[in-house]
């Protein structure tokens, strides 16, 4: 468990932050840019939980999403296994839980005739600013297990991959079931 006595620690004044391991990293490095990207993720669906709170279908699964982002971050937040070789980590059973819940959105939801612009309810446009900003913590994230001496779990990017599927699907959803989907029109303003 964590325990934050003291926000502040000035440890961070020359560029640097620490990773759960102690270990020192600049603040621009793509670890630290991976799981702070997805803290981004984290706040956007936030704000979504604002305007869906009265919608268990959508609130619920979010307010889990929400917990299970921070299981991805502890995960990124070490470069190594931490003691004894435990890792936190989300699992392949919460990637499962997550397609579960998009084939849960998608079942009432019509086909798709055309590219989906963002927009519609504030949900539906807040959850299409979550998915794009999960799909760039993804780049990060491949990114990152491209490089040499770095590694990233499997189980957190095929979250990280899912979730930003999730984020679509319940962004037609908060659009009343696709009905309010604001369509692209190819070549509309020529």
């Amino acid at each position: 468990m964590v325990v934050l006595n003291r926000i502040y620690t000035r440890t961070g004044d020359d560029g640097t932050t620490s990773l759960g391991d102690n270990q020192r990293r600049k603040k621009y490095d793509l670890r630290i840019e991976a799981y702070g990207t997805l803290d981004e993720v984290n706040a956007v669906v936030g704000l979504v939980r604002l305007h869906v709170s009265s919608d268990p279908a959508l609130d619920a699964p979010l307010a889990r999403i929400q917990n299970d982002l921070f299981d991805v971050e502890a995960d990124l937040c070490l470069a190594e296994k931490g003691p004894g070789g435990a890792r936190l980590t989300v699992t392949d059973t919460q990637v499962a839980w997550l397609e579960g819940e998009i084939d849960r959105l998608n079942a009432d939801l019509a086909p798709l005739r055309s590219f989906i612009l963002p927009g519609g309810t504030a949900a539906a446009a807040y959850l299409h600013l979550a998915r794009t900003v999960c799909r760039r913590a993804e780049r990060i994230m491949v990114e990152l297990a491209d490089q040499p001496g770095e590694s990233v779990s499997a189980p957190s990017l095929k979250y990280v991959n899912r979730l930003s599927d999730f984020l679509f699907v319940a962004g037609r959803y908060a659009n009343h079931q696709g009905a309010t989907d604001v369509l692209w029109v190819p070549g509309q303003n020529r």
